[in-house]
């Protein structure tokens, strides 16, 4: 049996331009802990799949874990941008929280 790596890898030869399986490889090799192509698989999905909004929390978490705060922040604000055309609350709200939380504003400061 193949491992997982492997297994997407694959797919993605037969899907070059699908964002999911993109997604998918980036975050197996996030999770193996290659910060050179995690950090290549993001970038790749910022620039050839600007509309697949899954991907700016975890490019921006991924750029705060590594100490690049300005960086995150600025991928945080292009996703709530991309969450906003597109009219997905829900990836905006999670992208504002998590802003707002590497901002070290705290939730309870928002409400009336």
């Amino acid at each position: 049996m193949e491992n997982r790596l492997e297994e997407l890898q694959r797919f993605l030869n037969e899907s070059p331009e699908d964002p999911f399986l993109k997604y998918a490889l980036t975050m197996e090799w996030k999770k193996r802990g290659d910060a050179e192509k995690t950090f290549a698989g993001f970038q790749d999905l910022r620039l050839n799949h600007p509309d697949y909004v899954g991907a700016y929390y975890h490019f921006a978490k991924f750029l705060e874990e590594r100490a690049r705060r300005a960086e995150a922040l600025e991928i945080y604000q292009a996703g709530m941008e991309v969450a906003q055309r597109l009219r997905n609350r829900h990836a905006y709200n999670e992208l504002l929280a998590a802003y707002n939380l590497a901002m070290g504003v705290d939730d309870d400061e928002w409400e009336g």
